[in-house]
């Protein structure tokens, strides 16, 4: 058990939320989903985060088995933390979860996107059958950050790190490409404006783009929404 708080429940679920259910734990795990993270690096992931909570976090999951601490090489010689074979068997639970989240019939207004956040959910997003008798590789280029994404046969994969001889390359900041990935602001518009820039074939760039699909909202909850909205004279925006 991560913490002495606990759900006294035996169901396996009850006991996987003792492990990665308290606030920011499953954050964590998402910022390491990609590979090993120095604490400054996890802690620009999460600014919301204290380092205080965030300490306490990461002691917790180290002492669970699901993450742990491990000193680079030399040169580097950095402490990075890094997902344990059994924390990385969450990575199914997050995509999921990201998937059901993108339904959200409230999404959250005006929240900031960290750079793994969006590379992630490329992951959820993703249509195989968009993907069909595709085989390339990208490159995306996100505030300083590179990663390489591989379709092949319907599946991707998603590593951290520079691409060897991509179709296109995609440079953009995480909330310029959410943008584009959601329709809110077109791909020539954001060429057009210099916030997203292209090397490599654009037509590649375009269709990379159209292999993740928004998902329609659920209607769930709507109609109370509206009638709350109504009583408070608060106008709600579709």
């Amino acid at each position: 058990m991560a913490t002495t708080r606990s759900y006294g429940d035996a169901c396996r679920f009850a006991s996987a939320l003792d492990v990665v259910g308290e606030r920011w734990a499953l954050l964590i795990v998402r910022e390491l989903l990609l590979g090993p993270k120095r604490f400054t690096d996890i802690r620009t992931g999460l600014p919301g985060a204290s380092p205080n909570i965030l300490s306490e976090r990461l002691r917790e999951l180290e002492a669970a088995g699901v993450i742990r601490r491990r000193k680079l090489a030399p040169p580097a010689g950095s402490w990075v933390y890094e997902l344990t074979e059994w924390g990385a068997e969450l990575e199914p639970v997050i995509t999921r979860l990201g998937a059901w989240g993108a339904r959200s019939p409230l999404p959250p207004a005006g929240a900031r996107i960290g750079v793994d956040s969006i590379v992630l959910a490329l992951r959820s997003l993703f249509d195989p059958d968009r993907a069909a008798g595709l085989d390339a590789v990208y490159e995306l280029r996100l505030d300083g950050d590179r990663f390489t994404v591989s379709i092949d046969s319907g599946e991707i994969d998603l590593t951290r790190g520079t691409a060897a001889e991509p179709v296109a390359a995609i440079e953009a900041g995480p909330g310029e490409l959410a943008a584009l990935l959601t329709g809110q602001v077109q791909l020539d518009d954001a060429l057009d404006s210099g916030a997203v820039r292209i090397e490599g074939g654009r037509r590649e760039a375009a269709r990379f783009l159209r292999l993740f699909p928004m998902p329609e909202p659920c209607d769930g909850g709507a109609a109370q929404d509206d009638a709350a909205a109504a009583e408070s004279g608060v106008a709600v925006t579709v």
